[in-house]
């Protein structure tokens, strides 16, 4: 916990770990892991591990502007297991610039057979699959590569009837990061048991979210929970009962089109936010507001994006979102800047609980 009154930044080397070898079972695929390893020394990438998933990129070094569009990422599967990204990096790079490579892995360091690939544009993402489908990695395997669906949201059954939102909310930001929304309704499936919509930020986190809920989903319920990927069936017949649903959400402010918008006029209490939120929680015995912010994107007209979150002891729970702020030369940091940002939507949401 930091000193009071202190905002500190998260680190994302709290929840990544760069890839060492030791970690690996000694005696499975040696030699591909070795070459491996030579590869990354030899060309300077750097592969990121994060639960179950191995990660180059997103955005890699030297990228400028927003991140690509919807419909730029490509599946790969039926990949030969002790096949790695030395093989497959530059494999994908040969078609197109590369934004992402995810390689999915097991515990034993092998690879799960499949992985995706993201491109600068939609028209690279063609051109991979048109060239790459059925291509063969090595004599006699062929490997599937098609358009990914980029699916955004979750659906889980079997939660307890006397959950509360709010407790779901605590335990799915614990899970994961990039929730959106939670809308929770009675279960189409099973006698007094909620289904819950998770909606988040990118396909990577619903994959994310789903791969540590599935592992995990003791700590939310007793019971056995399905967690699946949304059906557009059950989308349907659970938008024909959204009477009986809860919703909840954090807003999102959407990335500026043109620097015209940097003229909008501005709250009179931004800049002066940090100030007022931690008065109130003072005021109100709620403790000291912790605050954690991560850079995601930046894009060329100067705007960076930012992932916030902050804790307030005496609140139950986190609050978090996006926001983008305009990148100076002088004066406050955009991280002080994106906190002031969040400080500004907690104090409004803080006055509605209070109303």
């Amino acid at each position: 916990m930091a000193p009071f009154g202190r905002l500190e930044t998260l680190c994302p080397e709290l929840y990544e770990h760069h890839l060492p070898l030791q970690t690996w079972p000694e005696s499975i695929n040696q030699v591909n892991k070795t070459a491996l390893l030579t590869w990354m020394k030899e060309t300077g990438i750097d592969l990121v591990q994060i639960n179950g998933q191995r990660r180059y990129g997103g955005p890699p070094p030297g990228w400028v502007g927003d991140a690509p569009p919807t419909g730029s990422e490509v599946f790969i599967g039926k990949l030969p297991q002790d096949v790695y990204e030395d093989t497959l990096i530059p494999l994908f790079q040969s078609v197109g610039k590369l934004y992402e490579f995810r390689l999915m892995m097991t515990f034993s360091g092998l690879n799960r057979g499949f992985a995706y690939a993201k491109y600068g544009s939609r028209h690279s993402a063609k051109v991979a699959v048109s060239a790459l489908n059925n291509f063969e990695v090595r004599k006699g395997c062929s490997i599937l590569v098609c358009k990914s669906t980029e699916k955004c949201e979750l659906s889980m059954d079997g939660l307890a009837a006397s959950l509360s939102r709010k407790h779901l909310e605590v335990l799915l930001q614990e899970a994961a990061e990039g929730i959106l929304s939670v809308t929770l309704y009675p279960s189409p499936f099973q006698k007094r048991a909620q289904l819950a919509v998770l909606k988040y930020s990118s396909h990577r986190a619903a994959a994310m979210a789903k791969k540590s809920l599935m592992e995990g989903n003791k700590r939310i319920s007793e019971e056995d929970l399905r967690v699946e990927w949304l059906k557009p069936d059950l989308k349907q017949k659970l938008r024909c009962s959204e009477g009986k649903s809860s919703a909840t959400w954090v807003p999102r402010v959407k990335c500026p089109g043109s620097p015209k918008e940097v003229h909008a006029p501005l709250s009179p209490v931004l800049g002066k936010a940090l100030e007022l939120l931690d008065a109130l929680c003072r005021r109100r015995r709620l403790g000291t507001p912790l605050f954690f912010t991560k850079c995601v994107q930046v894009n060329r007209n100067g705007w960076l994006r930012f992932w916030c979150q902050v804790v307030i002891p005496g609140h139950p729970v986190p609050l978090s979102g996006f926001t983008w702020v305009q990148q100076d030369m002088a004066g406050a940091s955009g991280h002080d800047k994106a906190k002031d940002m969040l400080a500004m939507q907690v104090l409004s949401v803080l006055g509605r609980e209070v109303a």
